[in-house]
C-alpha cells in the first residue's frame, strides 16, 4: 500500500469508525475491477462497503476533499465499463444498503435501499400481489439499474426505469445529502431532478435509495412461442403489432444463431431459426385478443410454428430461456469475452435495421447474435470476442461504428438501454455533439473536482487532480 493510500485508508477508517469495511485486499479489487464484458479491468485502489447513506456521505466528502476518484458498484453486471474504476480510487460498494424500507400497497409503491435486487424486491412485493415491471435479465441492484436506467422485457408495456421512479435518495460529490421527488404519483415542482440523476450513471450522484411504482400482478398471463423462416419476417410481424395497437407486454426477437446457443446451453430444444417470443396479460378477454392478433399477423408472415405457452412453469422457463440468452451466447465461445452493443430505433425501421446488423456481421466475417425488445425497436448484436486480439477488436468498434452511423440515420439512437460508460463515449458525440458542452456543465455544477466515476459518458473529461 502506498503511502497516499494508506493515508486514505486511514482518513476513511477515521470518518467512518473502527467497524469500517475499507478493503485493499487483491481479491476484492480484483472483484470491483471490471463488469462481464470485454472492457479492460483497472483495480480500485481501495475497495469501501457503506452500510447506510450517512456512511456514503462520509465516503464523499473524504474523497472529494482528496480528489480522490469515486466509482459506484452495483451487482458488477454493466454492460459498458461504468462499474470500472479506470483512474483508480475508491470502489464504492453498496451491497449492504439492502433494506426494503417500505412497501404501500395502498400507494403501489415501494421503497428500497441501492443494493436490493431486482428479484429481492420482486418476492416482497408479490406477497402483497404486487410486482416490480423493469426485467433486464440480471438480477442487478435497484441502485444500479437506477443510474443506467435499465429497461428490459417489459419496456413495451411498462417503460423504463425512469417511468417507474418517484423519487430518490442521493449523496453529492461533497457528501451532502439530497431527496428528489415525493410520494405522490406526479410532480410539476420545479426541474425535474429525480429524471436527471436516473441515467446519469455515477457520473452526478450515487443513488443510495429509490421510490418505485408497482402494478398489480394480472389475473391472466400467456405466452407465445413464433417460429419464422426468415428474420425479417419476424420483425415485420413486430413493427406490425405495435402499429396495429397490441397491447402485449413482452415482444422479443432472437434469431437463429442466438436459439442454437440457447438449446445447447440449457439443453432445451427450440426449432434454430428467427423467432418472436411474446405475452399477453390482463383479463382474459384482452389477454387473448391480444394473442389472436399477433398470431393473424405472423401468419399472413408466413409463420412456421405459433405455440402458445399458458402454464406457469413453461412461462418460466421461456423467459428463462430468453434471459440466458447471453450466457449461452458466452458458453458457445469459451475463452472469450462478451462485447453487446444495443441500437434503438422507431419500430418501423426495425426489419431495416435488423438486416442491416446481419449484413455487417457477415460482412466483417464476425459471430454475432442478433436480440432485442422488438416491441420497441431495440437492437441487440452481442459479439465474443478476443481482447487481446487487435485486429478483431478493430472489426468490432468498426461493427460498432456501422450500427450507430445506421441508427441515427434512422431516426434512432446509439444505445437504448446500455448506457454510454466507456463504450459509446464516441456514440454519444455522434448523436449529441451540440448537447455535450451543455451536459458537462451540468456535470460540472453537480461534481466540481471531477471525483465522480470519472473517464465515463465525456471524452476528454479532465483529470480529478485538476482541482
Amino acid at each position: 500500500m502506498s503511502v497516499a493510500v494508506q493515508e486514505l485508508w486511514e482518513a476513511l477508517v477515521d470518518a467512518l469508525g473502527e467497524d469500517a469495511r475499507v478493503s485493499d485486499g487483491d481479491s476484492e479489487r480484483d472483484l470491483h475491477a471490471a463488469d462481464i464484458t470485454f472492457h479492460r479491468p483497472r483495480r480500485p485502489d481501495l475497495v469501501v462497503y457503506p452500510s447506510s447513506t450517512e456512511e456514503v456521505s462520509r465516503v464523499l466528502a473524504v474523497a472529494n476533499e482528496r480528489r480522490v476518484p469515486v466509482t459506484p458498484f452495483g451487482a458488477g453486471s454493466s454492460l459498458e465499463g461504468h462499474v470500472i474504476p479506470t483512474r483508480g480510487g475508491i470502489s464504492l460498494d453498496l451491497s449492504r444498503l439492502n433494506r426494503i424500507v417500505e412497501i404501500a400497497p395502498g400507494d403501489l409503491s415501494a421503497t428500497v435501499q441501492a443494493g436490493v435486487t431486482r428479484t429481492a424486491l420482486e418476492r416482497a412485493a408479490g406477497e402483497h400481489g404486487l410486482f416490480f415491471p423493469v426485467d433486464p435479465g440480471a438480477d442487478a441492484t435497484l441502485g444500479g439499474m437506477t443510474a443506467t436506467n435499465a429497461a428490459g422485457t417489459t419496456t413495451l408495456r411498462y417503460g423504463k426505469m425512469r417511468a417507474n421512479i418517484l423519487a430518490l435518495e442521493a449523496v453529492l460529490a461533497d457528501g451532502t445529502i439530497i431527496r428528489t421527488g415525493s410520494r405522490a404519483p406526479k410532480t410539476s415542482a420545479g426541474y425535474d431532478l429525480t429524471s436527471l440523476l436516473v441515467g446519469s450513471e455515477g457520473t452526478l450522484a450515487v443513488i443510495t435509495e429509490v421510490r418505485v411504482r408497482l402494478y398489480g400482478i394480472p389475473e391472466h398471463i400467456v405466452a407465445q412461442r413464433i417460429s419464422f423462416p426468415t428474420i425479417d419476417a419476424a420483425c415485420r410481424t413486430a413493427a406490425a403489432a405495435v402499429a396495429a395497437g397490441s397491447a402485449v407486454t413482452r415482444l422479443e426477437l432472437l434469431d437463429a444463431w442466438t436459439l442454437a446457443a440457447i438449446n445447447a446451453y440449457g439443453g432445451s430444444s427450440y426449432p434454430e431459426g428467427p423467432c418472436l417470443l411474446v405475452e399477453a396479460a390482463g383479463t382474459e378477454a384482452t389477454a387473448e385478443a391480444d394473442l389472436v392478433l399477433v398470431r393473424e399477423l405472423a401468419e399472413a408472415e408466413g409463420a412456421t410454428e405459433v405455440v402458445d405457452v399458458r402454464d406457469p412453469a413453461g412461462r418460466a422457463r421461456l423467459w428463462a430461456a430468453r434471459h440466458d440468452a447471453a450466457y449461452a451466447a458466452a458458453a458457445a465461445s469459451p475463452g472469450r469475452r462478451e462485447r453487446t452493443t444495443d441500437t434503438c430505433v422507431p419500430v418501423s425501421e426495425l426489419p431495416g435495421a435488423v438486416a442491416f446488423a446481419r449484413g455487417e456481421v457477415e460482412r466483417l466475417g464476425l459471430d454475432a447474435a442478433i436480440l432485442g425488445h422488438a416491441g420497441d425497436g431495440n437492437v441487440h448484436v452481442s459479439l465474443q470476442v478476443d481482447p487481446d486480439d487487435p485486429a478483431e477488436l478493430a472489426l468490432a468498434d468498426e461493427l460498432v461504428e456501422r450500427l450507430v452511423v445506421d441508427a441515427l440515420a434512422r431516426g434512432g439512437t446509439c444505445t437504448g438501454e446500455h448506457g454510454i460508460g466507456l463504450g459509446k463515449i464516441a456514440a454519444l458525440e455522434l448523436e449529441h455533439g451540440d448537447l455535450v458542452p451543455l451536459m458537462r456543465e451540468i456535470k460540472r455544477v453537480f461534481d466540481p473536482h471531477g471525483i465522480m466515476n470519472p473517464g465515463k459518458v465525456f471524452a476528454h473529461e479532465r483529470s480529478v487532480d485538476a482541482g
